[in-house]
């Protein structure tokens, strides 16, 4: 008797947690809808969701356009069931949002970093500041919080709690869960910011539909996440995806990780900066941090040979990078993202053109490579959506 109970929980679970996901990342719906995408019989859908409505999970959104005959119902997740925060922890800023259950942005905040002061506890410290900020703008209390997911440069481990290497930031083995946890008791979801820019992309963004592809981030530093058959590639420690540091120049420019010739040591912002430095001969490039003085290099390529020939040359090795990822990956699409690659987004024609050089010809015929749609705020999105993408694995329980 226990054993049948429990089995139809799991069933029952599991059925939960296949509606939901449909409304969720393609609402609204009607229920025949439900029936053709889930596979669930029709007395199954309609028994779940007059669950989902009764515990507010679900509401019902207008009807559906009809040709005749009783008009169906449409359905979707109710955007006040809960709420979400998004932190995008990059090596320039902490940015944190808030966003409802239809993902609808309510408030945000930012948090700028100096490259000289990255000590974790100054970034926890903005985390908990940012989380309180949010919450207090839109007037949501933390008990409606369904979670906090944070995206973060550098190698997450995964474990008992999260522990962040990022070289870029002076981290070693840094238990950053541990660190923000002391401060709050919303559950937290630490993941690597390319593979959150990466989940967003593929819900909301560029990889809808796609099986296989490759979210690059391109900020001040690189990175990537590969998605195979629908799911993330992790690799044996979650380390998977440090395109940044795949070596593009053998014995080249030196990287910020401590090695030569890295692709980072290229086509990050911080690179591409210092290379524009190198050619106009030590003069400082205009502007007072990362950002306006790429934005003054792109905008001096209009009437600067110098500047022009640095932007080619980063579109070239950007492409080479990208061969490298179709080649190795076969990805249907490569997605580019982060806002360094937004700020250069007039070099993807020739990023295109110089991946087509480098990749076989097989693989690249088959390969999209675009920009992302989710612009810069697609890291703190996508890590909004991990506490979303646990709730919904278990069926919208909350634990």
């Amino acid at each position: 008797m226990e054993l049948a109970r429990a089995t139809n929980r799991s069933v029952r679970l599991r059925n939960r947690s296949a509606l939901l996901t449909r409304l969720f990342l393609d609402g609204p719906l009607t229920r025949q809808d439900l029936v053709r995408s889930t596979g669930l019989s029709q007395p199954a859908v309609s028994n779940v969701v007059a669950d989902l409505i009764d515990e507010g999970l679900v509401a019902e959104a207008g009807a559906a356009e009809s040709d005749g005959g009783r008009p169906s119902m449409l359905l979707r997740t109710a955007p006040r069931f809960a709420f979400v925060v998004g932190v995008d922890v990059g090596e320039t800023r902490v940015r944190v949002e808030l966003f409802d259950f239809a993902m609808t942005l309510l408030a945000s905040i930012e948090y700028p970093l100096d490259p000289a002061r990255t000590e974790p506890d100054l970034v926890a410290g903005h985390v908990l500041a940012g989380i309180d900020a949010v919450t207090g703008q839109a007037g949501v209390a933390p008990g409606d919080v369904l979670g906090v997911g944070i995206g973060v440069s550098g190698v997450v481990e995964q474990g008992a709690e999260a522990v962040v290497h990022a070289q870029a930031l002076g981290w070693d083995r840094v238990p950053l869960e541990r660190l923000i946890s002391a401060g709050t008791d919303l559950p937290l979801h630490i993941d690597n910011g390319a593979k959150t820019l990466g989940q967003a992309e593929m819900w909301f963004g560029a990889g809808r539909g796609a099986r296989h592809a490759v979210f690059a981030l391109v900020g001040s530093g690189v990175g990537a996440a590969v998605v195979t058959n629908g799911a993330t590639y992790r690799g044996a420690s979650s380390s998977a995806g440090e395109w940044g540091h795949t070596t593009l120049v053998y014995g080249g420019r030196a990287c910020r990780c401590g090695a030569r010739g890295c692709l980072e040591a290229y086509v990050g912002a911080e690179a591409i900066i210092d290379r524009y430095r190198e050619a106009r001969r030590g003069r400082a490039v205009p502007g007072e941090d990362e950002e306006s003085q790429l934005a003054a290099l792109v905008a001096a390529a209009d009437t600067s040979v110098t500047a022009r020939r640095v932007l080619d040359d980063t579109a070239g090795y950007l492409g080479a990078g990208v061969a490298n990822l179709i080649n190795l990956f076969n990805p249907e699409r490569v997605v580019l993202g982060g806002w360094a690659a937004m700020a250069l987004g007039d070099l993807l024609p020739a990023v295109r053109e110089a991946a087509g050089r480098q990749a076989l010809r097989q693989p690249f015929e088959q390969a999209s490579i675009e920009l992302c749609r989710l612009g810069v705020d697609a890291v703190a999105l996508g890590a909004a959506t991990l506490p979303i993408a646990r709730f919904l694995t278990e069926g919208g329980v909350r634990r």
